[in-house]
């Protein structure tokens, strides 16, 4: 009898569990586009700043890879 879980208990763990599974999973959907922006706006100004025409391309790419690499970390994260 006392090796028996309490349903009540269960209930709660699996309620939990399903809103931070949510929150992992939106986390992504702000990360991959911020990374992006960030990037991109560093490019931006580099360009400003240097009086070029092409950085912004380098730092949106590195946002783009940037975004990708915490997408990969969080899949790994949550397969665990």
């Amino acid at each position: 009898m006392a090796d028996e879980p309490d349903p009540g208990k269960r209930d709660s763990n699996d309620k939990e569990n399903f809103w931070v599974q949510i929150t992992r999973y939106t986390q992504l959907a702000f990360i991959f586009p911020a990374a992006v922006v960030v990037g991109w706006l560093i490019g931006v100004a580099l360009d400003h700043w240097l009086h070029t025409t092409w950085i912004y391309l380098a730092g949106l790419l590195f946002g783009i890879a940037a975004g990708f690499v915490e997408l990969i970390r969080a899949a790994l994260r949550n397969s665990k």
